[in-house]
């Protein structure tokens, strides 16, 4: 039986299959699982400007179906990401893509232009969705006008692909991902982790040890499905929906609600091959149903 095509496009960038690790569910030991190059891209953590601690612990709290983290982007600063990680991805050729993240505008900005000189990154995930300085404590994707704002200031300092990834922490996430447009991006990534908390009954105290966190894993999958379908019905650019995928038919819901392609994230601490097995289910489908490539099945939901 002839193989199905599982590239897909996203702006400038060819990926040979929808399926990537999400920021902050990767990281280098993951070669010693997989192939790294059977990846449709790799997306780093997020990588800020100068060193960053991160939150207190507890850091993680299982839930019933999913898990909350406060990890609170710890990094080693962009100059030790250039100088002692970004050697390691030379050895690849699935599309490399950091994760940036900053407290100001002018730091996204900063982080672009010394990422961009680098020939190994091949795009930038811009994570809007973290909290920042300069609104008080919010994301800036919780506000159209942030958002645009912090985009633009990217998208002038790099010609590198940019994809925003947003929160679903929003009113109106469509109107979020039409402002990241509008201001460049190539793509959006829908979405980030749910606010949520959890309580230890014994100890009156939060399981947390910032309070609340972000809800990944499987019980968040109908909110970012409902929420890519809305995005992708008003935007032009590519999606890129992430959220609880844990099989093919999770990628496939994705992709009939209009993903382009999808991002794996709390599934990759349980099962470290499992975007692999994901990939191999994708083209059994397409085999199964006769399609000859998966992008005919984006946006095909019958509604």
């Amino acid at each position: 039986m002839t193989s199905a095509d599982l590239s897909v496009q996203i702006g400038q960038l060819s990926l040979r299959n929808p399926v990537m690790p999400a920021s902050g569910t990767f990281s280098e030991d993951l070669a010693e699982f997989i192939p790294l190059n059977e990846l449709g891209a790799l997306v780093t953590k997020s990588i800020t400007l100068d060193v960053r601690e991160g939150n207190p612990g507890p850091r993680l709290a299982e839930t019933a179906a999913g898990l909350l983290n406060a990890i609170g982007i710890p990094s080693k600063g962009v100059a030790q990401f250039i100088a002692e990680t970004l050697p390691f991805y030379r050895n690849f050729t699935a599309p490399l893509v950091p994760s940036i993240s900053g407290d100001t505008a002018a730091e996204f900005a900063r982080l672009a232009v010394l990422l961009s000189s680098e020939p190994v990154v091949r795009g930038l995930e811009v994570n809007i969705s973290c909290p920042n300085l300069e609104d008080d404590g919010k994301s800036f994707a919780m506000d159209p006008v942030q958002t645009y704002r912090v985009l633009r200031q990217v998208r002038q300092a790099t010609r590198l692909p940019v994809w925003a990834k947003l929160s679903p922490n929003v009113q109106s996430i469509a109107e979020v991902a039409l402002a990241a447009q509008e201001a460049g991006a190539d793509a959006v990534v829908v979405a980030n982790t749910l606010l949520g908390m959890a309580i230890d009954v014994e100890t009156r105290r939060p399981k947390l040890g910032n309070v609340t966190g972000g809800l990944s894993g499987p019980a968040v999958k109908p909110i970012i499905l409902r929420m890519v379908h809305q995005v992708a019905k008003v935007v032009r650019i590519p999606v890129i929906g992430v959220g609880g995928i844990r099989s093919a038919e999770d990628v496939l819901e994705y992709l009939m609600a209009g993903a382009t392609a999808v991002q794996v994230g709390t599934y990759n601490f349980v099962h470290p091959q499992g975007m692999v097995e994901v990939i191999a289910g994708l083209q059994k489908y397409l085999q199964r149903h006769g399609y000859a490539s998966v992008r005919e099945l984006i946006g095909s939901v019958i509604t």
